[in-house]
């Protein structure tokens, strides 16, 4: 058991350490020797730091609830000294920080045990990691010729492999979301400022980015956000508190919810077939477990909002990339296609575009509010609005970062759910329902009203219990 990290989920993991049946030492070697065995065919980890590891292990762990557990880093945004980072860039490669951002130091203090990071695509502009710096693409364990999303598409490339039981991530457009879907896991995007993004950055693209985690299991999500949730110093707003936590309140069923169900995006477009028939599957098991289903979705401008998050990613790349070079435009050795036109095309917005942008990002958060004060508790969609797309349809080779974003086979079409709720700061998660004919994994994806994210993890685990996905494991984890 000790040799399979993926046939346990972390809690599990940390209860075998504080019975003795394990040591973290033990722990640590089963996850180097599967990264070892099956990272060559995924390259998904990367920057290991295993001198870090043991020496944190030698001078004595936290007792906290990850006590021993082996976990990687997101290598994108994650601020933490001893890890140093390539943020998926050419550009930024072996960036060193000086000093750990708040939620490392909340991680750490889990007792989890950090020895690497897991590759994201350039900027964390995308739904595939394919970045450069990494010396080519990341693959899906269920299928090494499908895309296991972005950006934190090595987090949910390592997790589904069973290198480890869970992973952090971030998510500004679906970047734990889509991964999850992928890669057959969990995620859940919590409200915005649910978690702290100090004291490097006040906001990620507007609040619409927040950080996250990857999980075999509703329950090692929950105890992770209750460990990492609240304000840090000197934050510039902050989520509204929870009532009980949420690892309390995945204990107990919420009450019987009103759940709309959309089976096409949310301006009506259909989605593939089979895709849709895992939203109409997952409207059964809910109807099943007592909850009143109906069909709905919100008259919210989502093309209005799509194209104001698009302004805004492209401004908020454009000064990431000024932060190292300057004014000057990237060159073609030091930064990918898409981020190179977002550059170019943030130079074209006026001054003001980026307020102006907030302020429709605002209105449309206000339209969602409006349509979960009329009526439902949840909204069930996809994830995806197909299974996952295959290797190189999302490469960030090409400059015309508009059409990379919103054209017609760009990746809002792709994933049209996801940055919906990240522009309006509500919790949303993805759970591993569905399957296509391929073996491939479909996400269901849940959303709750802005601040409602104990009911909705309190629901995600009822699901859970009634069709449980732990059993599934990707061919790479065995």
């Amino acid at each position: 058991m000790i040799g399979d990290l993926g046939a346990e989920d972390a809690t599990a993991l940390a209860a075998l350490v504080a019975r003795n049946e394990v040591t973290p030492d033990e722990l640590l070697d089963a996850a180097l020797a599967a990264v070892e065995a099956r990272n060559p065919s995924l390259n998904a980890v990367v920057l290991i730091q295993e001198g870090v590891a043991r020496k944190a292990i030698a001078e004595g762990l936290p007792v906290g609830p990850f006590r021993g557990v082996p976990f990687l880093l997101k290598d994108l945004g994650i601020e933490a000294r001893d890890f140093p980072s390539h943020n998926g860039s050419r550009l930024f490669a072996n960036t060193v920080y000086p000093g750990d951002s708040s939620i490392f130091q909340r991680i750490r203090a889990t007792g989890a045990v950090t020895f690497g990071r897991t590759t994201s695509p350039e900027g964390g502009v995308g739904a595939a990691t394919e970045a450069a710096v990494y010396g080519g693409p990341t693959r899906n364990p269920w299928g090494p010729g499908h895309t296991s999303g972005g950006s934190s598409g090595g987090a949910g490339a390592a997790v589904a492999a069973g290198i480890v039981a869970i992973a952090h991530g971030s998510d500004g457009g679906g970047s734990v979301r889509i991964p999850a879907s992928s890669c057959g896991l969990f995620g859940f995007k919590p409200t915005r400022a649910r978690l702290p993004d100090g004291p490097y950055a006040g906001e990620g693209w507007a609040g619409m980015a927040i950080d996250g985690f990857l999980t075999r299991s509703v329950r090692d999500t929950a105890v992770m956000l209750d460990a990492c949730e609240g304000a840090d110093l000197g934050a510039p707003y902050v989520a509204p508190p929870l009532a009980q936590g949420h690892a309390a309140a995945i204990s107990r069923p919420p009450r019987r919810l009103r759940v709309a169900i959309c089976e096409t995006t949310l301006t009506g477009d259909p989605i593939h077939p089979e895709v849709a028939e895992a939203v109409r599957a997952a409207g059964k098991i809910l109807d099943a477990l007592g909850h009143h289903v109906e069909p709905a979705r919100p008259k919210a401008d989502v093309p209005r909002m799509m194209r104001a998050w698009t302004d805004i990613v492209g401004i908020g790349t454009a000064l990431w990339l000024r932060s190292s070079i300057g004014d000057r435009p990237p060159r073609t050795d030091e930064v990918e296609g898409v981020c190179r036109g977002a550059w170019a095309y943030a130079q074209t917005l006026h001054p003001t575009r980026y307020l102006q942008a907030v302020g429709e990002v605002h209105a449309f958060g206000r339209q969602m509010a409006g349509f979960f004060d009329r009526g439902p508790d949840i909204l069930l969609t996809a994830t995806l609005a197909e299974p996952p797309a295959k290797v190189g349809r999302f490469a960030h080779d090409t400059e015309d970062y508009v059409a990379y974003r919103t054209g017609p086979e760009g990746i809002f079409a792709y994933s049209p759910f996801c940055a919906i709720f990240n522009a309006s700061g509500q919790p949303a998660a993805s759970l591993p329902l569905g399957w296509s004919a391929d073996g491939l994994p479909i996400g269901i994806h849940l959303a709750a009203a802005f601040g409602q994210d104990e009911l909705l993890i309190s629901l995600c685990a009822e699901v859970e219990r009634a069709a449980p996905w732990a059993g599934k494991r990707a061919p790479i984890a065995g």
